[in-house]
């Protein structure tokens, strides 16, 4: 059962920096709005999030390859994406406070149906008409200045050595655009044939205006993208398809179905032929954690008018030659990663007593076994539990733990999320088994020692 937002997530953050999981951005200076660092578990945790995500469709399926490509990019690629001229978000700042806050967002609060797509007339229209209505997040005024267009490129100096700033480098908008330029080269390096598609999972950088929620808005990101090339005009069973593949990769690592839904954009660019967001029930409420986007052929074009580059694809069978549609998937791993903590978020309430543990799935868990010797003043107990330990971590990801009774640290490993804690005991040295206590159930089982792998691989 979802909790009051604000205090499931005031939980949520504050087991992050409890056990390491994600931290403030450039903290001992204050911290930075919009900035995070992953913690010892938090890394373990988007690490095995990207290995799932990269196998599901590098690994596991036949008509995706990988791509990584560089963070910055010639300037024109800006240009020709449109993100020179039109990636803004609509600002406007309490006169009171001086507090910007962006204008869309502020309206759909107040129940007013707002999007930054809509034509920017439209959008200050509506602003005029409810300012009034629309309080300020710091002062709570509501007094604001005219909404305008802000845009959020990052620009950078690289190879600028003139201090002028004339021609500026800009880190990326967006992960994706990588995959665009690249196509032709994997066209010609790959034996890939239309229908295929390119994964990737880039850094990505905006200038939001008012970063939020913990990580689900923020200034640096990564974001893991799919492009899927097919013929011009059969986008429709595919674009289906593609949008049921990428519900059912949530479930099937433990999303509770209802706590997703798809929505469709009212409002779409004028390239787009439909856009679908497959949103997230947050702390916050339901809001977009993946876009899945039919672009038609609009980026290849764009990409092939600006450059001069042909990437026309040629079918080998019929020679034909035609700019290939794109179906896009575009998710944030730092929503990604808020999502899977939120709906592992778990707490069990026996008499006074509250455990709190994160039910993820095994695939997922940043530990996936923590070995606990019954007694640390033992040395033969002691001893055991380092070489089952040594033995174990070739296989999995694992934890020695001999730090407080075993009450404390069943309770410390539950709350980062690990499924097996094992235990060394005085029967340990005469039966070579072990106890196994299953996080979600508290279910003890004996396990002889040489059957351990098996047993945590069945359950994975």
């Amino acid at each position: 059962m979802k909790e009051n937002s604000d205090k499931l997530m005031e939980k949520i953050v504050s087991l992050c920096k409890r056990r390491g999981f994600v931290f403030q951005g450039s903290e001992i200076y204050g911290g930075m709005a919009g900035l995070y660092d992953y913690g010892p578990y938090g890394v373990e945790l988007l690490n095995n999030l990207k290995s799932e995500w990269w196998k599901a469709h590098t690994q596991y399926r036949d008509d995706y390859v990988g791509i990584d490509s560089a963070i910055f990019k010639d300037p024109r690629v800006w240009e020709a994406s449109g993100h020179v001229g039109g990636f803004a978000d609509p600002l406007s700042e309490c006169k009171k406070c001086n507090t910007r806050i962006r204008v869309d967002k502020e309206l759909k609060n107040i129940g007013v149906n707002a999007d930054e797509k809509m034509p920017e007339a439209q959008l200050q229209a509506l602003f005029e008409e409810n300012k009034k209505k629309i309080s300020c997040p710091k002062c709570g005024g509501h007094d604001f200045s005219e909404m305008r267009s802000f845009n959020l490129l990052v620009k950078s100096n690289l190879g600028d050595f003139t201090n002028e700033g004339k021609n500026p480098v800009y880190l990326p908008g967006e992960a994706c655009q990588g995959i665009y330029l690249n196509f032709k080269n994997v066209v010609d390096s790959t034996r890939m044939q239309i229908p295929f598609g390119i994964a990737q999972i880039g850094k990505a950088f905006r200038n939001e205006i008012s970063p939020r929620n913990f990580l689900f808005r923020t200034r640096e990101m990564e974001q893991a993208d799919t492009q899927y090339f097919i013929r011009p005009n059969e986008n429709k069973e595919a674009y289906e398809q593609v949008k049921k593949d990428r519900f059912n990769w949530y479930t099937s690592l433990g999303i509770k179905p209802e706590n997703l839904r798809f929505v469709q954009h009212e409002n779409l660019v004028f390239y787009a032929k439909d856009a679908w967001d497959i949103e997230y029930n947050f702390p916050t409420g339901f809001d977009e954690l993946e876009g899945v986007h039919d672009r038609s052929d609009y980026d290849l074009n764009q990409h092939m008018k600006h450059s001069g580059t042909d990437l026309r694809y040629t079918d080998p069978s019929t020679g034909e030659k035609y700019i290939p549609w794109i179906l896009e998937t575009s998710v944030g791993m730092g929503r990604m990663f808020l999502a899977f903590l939120a709906d592992a978020y778990s707490e069990e309430v026996k008499e006074d007593d509250t455990r709190v543990f994160l039910k993820l799935s095994p695939k997922l868990a940043p530990i996936k076994a923590a070995i606990f010797p019954l007694l640390r003043n033992k040395p033969e107990l002691v001893g055991k539990a380092q070489e089952v330990y040594n033995s174990l971590k070739k296989e999995f990801k694992c934890e020695f733990d001999d730090n407080g009774n075993i009450g404390k640290r069943y309770r410390r490993q539950d709350e980062i999320g690990t499924p097996f804690c094992i235990v060394i005991d005085f029967d340990t040295l005469t039966d070579d088994a072990v106890t196994i206590r299953d996080r979600d159930t508290g279910v003890q089982e004996r396990v002889k020692v040489a059957e351990i792998v098996s047993f945590i691989k069945s359950k994975i």
